[in-house]
């Protein structure tokens, strides 16, 4: 039968095997891969051609793995803090904002006995010690709108708490 076919059909169905038996050998599994599972990634090769690739293996795999990933806890926001001296809070009145849901927190400190330290609105009190010293305050802040806090013997007004939606 070759022998009625025109030569140039005989060349490419010889042409066509040689490419099948080629694609068999360069994409059946080797002898040695026991394992089921795909690879994860394949590595990237040239193209080549039959002419070009003096024996067919098969393209070696590799895998990659993910970086490993690490949570950090953000810091805890600075409180801030408000100094009495002379019976008055140094650099004038502290400006406080928060968001509604958060916590309204602030550190007063005085270098005398400073009496009572009230944030009005949410009617919380704290005293100083008789020594001097802090206190902190710490209230969930649940009303929105512009609160003050003062010293409450002297009515002297050392914070404005502003709690926005």
């Amino acid at each position: 039968m070759i022998d009625a076919m025109n030569p140039r059909a005989a060349v490419l169905i010889v042409l066509a095997a040689a490419v099948l038996v080629a694609a068999y050998f360069v994409l059946r599994p080797s002898d040695d891969d026991t394992s089921d599972a795909p690879p994860a990634t394949v590595a990237a090769t040239q193209p080549q051609t039959v002419e070009d690739t003096p024996t067919a293996t098969a393209p070696q795999a590799t895998t990659t793995t993910a970086p490993p990933t690490t949570t950090t806890t953000p810091p805890k926001p600075k409180i801030p803090t408000i100094r009495i001296e002379d019976g008055a809070p140094v650099g004038g009145v502290k400006e406080i904002e928060v968001d509604k849901g958060d916590t309204i927190a602030f550190k007063v400190t005085a270098d005398a006995p400073g009496g009572e330290v009230h944030l009005h609105g949410y009617d919380v009190s704290k005293e100083i010690p008789a020594s001097g010293g802090s206190v902190t305050f710490r209230v969930p802040a649940t009303v929105e709108g512009i609160f003050e806090a003062e010293l409450e013997a002297t009515g002297v007004h050392i914070a404005k708490v502003t709690v926005q939606p």
